[in-house]
């Protein structure tokens, strides 16, 4: 097997640049959401607004995960180990998962708060809420900003935004609520706007377990389709009669990576055909890293037992080719 690391150097050192600004981004938005989530926290305490202790325990929970972020970036800049043969790049996605869980636990712990508040009304003080409220919103847009200037196609970057938004939106609420307090004196409107809040951010935070779960199990990036990057392969390569046992999937949501069979004419330069394979992938489909393994004749891995079950397999599917992928 051939290993483009050129290439994949490459892309390493383009992500570290994202790396290292992202790093910075996210530990300067965790020192922002952290100092004031101990004021917003006393804040709801004395006023006895649900908003402000929801936002609150929204920011304390964003604290925790932009700290794991940093982290995430942090060990995703450590080189890779006999053990650990591409690094620690995937931890970002691990934490954008368990992230995405986080922001689904607060949110669902704020619907059950806000419950008991509608059927047992409880005095909320309109104009220190408001007074804290409105400071939470500007720490919030000031962290928005820093992180909003990162790279928004990495899985971690985005759950950290993710995180501040659930924050900016929860400021909105409480400021909307205690006006609307200040105003008619109707305290209800606090823990429906802390619902409302909770309901937005539970359907982003699906939409990031989504996609950092498909990450994790290894599945085709949503911007590439296997089967026809293979039939491009077969098409635009000289020499390259099937391509099978293809596998396409992205180490942490920006790298893409290939394995393939490559089964070539009689004739033909394996290692010429390899190089136009990776140069091929690299330029057209975006997989930077790739794993050829050229073949003349019958694949390595088939055996008559294999064969059968393929033939069996693919019965119905005539006149397709009968390429296998698996």
């Amino acid at each position: 097997m051939a290993h483009d690391h050129a290439a994949h150097g490459h892309s390493h050192g383009a992500g570290h640049v994202h790396g290292s600004t992202d790093k910075k981004r996210v530990l300067i938005a965790a020192c922002l959401t952290g100092g004031f989530m101990v004021a917003e926290a006393l804040g709801g305490l004395l006023t006895g607004s649900l908003a402000l202790l929801a936002d609150a325990g929204h920011m304390l929970a964003d604290s925790i995960a932009l700290g794991l972020a940093w982290y995430a970036f942090h060990l995703a800049g450590r080189p890779a180990t006999g053990r650990l043969t591409y690094g620690f790049a995937r931890v970002k996605t691990l934490v954008a998962y368990t992230n995405g869980i986080a922001i689904f636990a607060i949110a669902l712990w704020i619907v059950y708060e806000a419950w008991g508040r509608l059927m047992h009304p409880a005095p909320v003080l309109g104009g220190p809420m408001l007074v804290v409220a409105v400071a939470g919103l500007l720490v919030n847009i000031a962290s928005f900003f820093v992180l909003h200037g990162g790279d928004r196609e990495s899985l971690n970057m985005r759950g950290a935004i993710l995180h501040v938004l659930g924050d900016l939106l929860g400021s909105a609420a409480a400021i909307v609520a205690a006006v609307i307090i200040l105003a008619t004196g109707w305290t209800p409107i606090d823990p429906i706007l802390s619902v409302l809040v909770s309901l937005l951010i539970l359907s982003t935070a699906w939409s990031l377990m989504r996609e950092a779960a498909h990450v994790l199990l290894e599945g085709v990036p949503a911007s590439l389709d296997r089967d026809l990057i293979a039939k491009d392969l077969e098409a635009a390569v000289k020499g390259v009669r099937e391509v099978h046992h293809m596998h396409v999937w992205s180490l942490d949501g920006t790298s893409n990576m290939a394995t393939l069979h490559a089964c070539l004419d009689d004739g033909v330069d394996p290692h010429m055909a390899v190089s136009a394979i990776k140069k091929r992938l690299a330029t057209k489909h975006g997989i930077e890293h790739a794993t050829v393994e050229p073949e003349f004749g019958h694949c390595a891995d088939s055996h008559d037992e294999h064969d059968h079950h393929h033939d069996h397999d693919h019965a119905h599917d005539a006149p397709r080719d009968r390429r296998h992928y698996h």
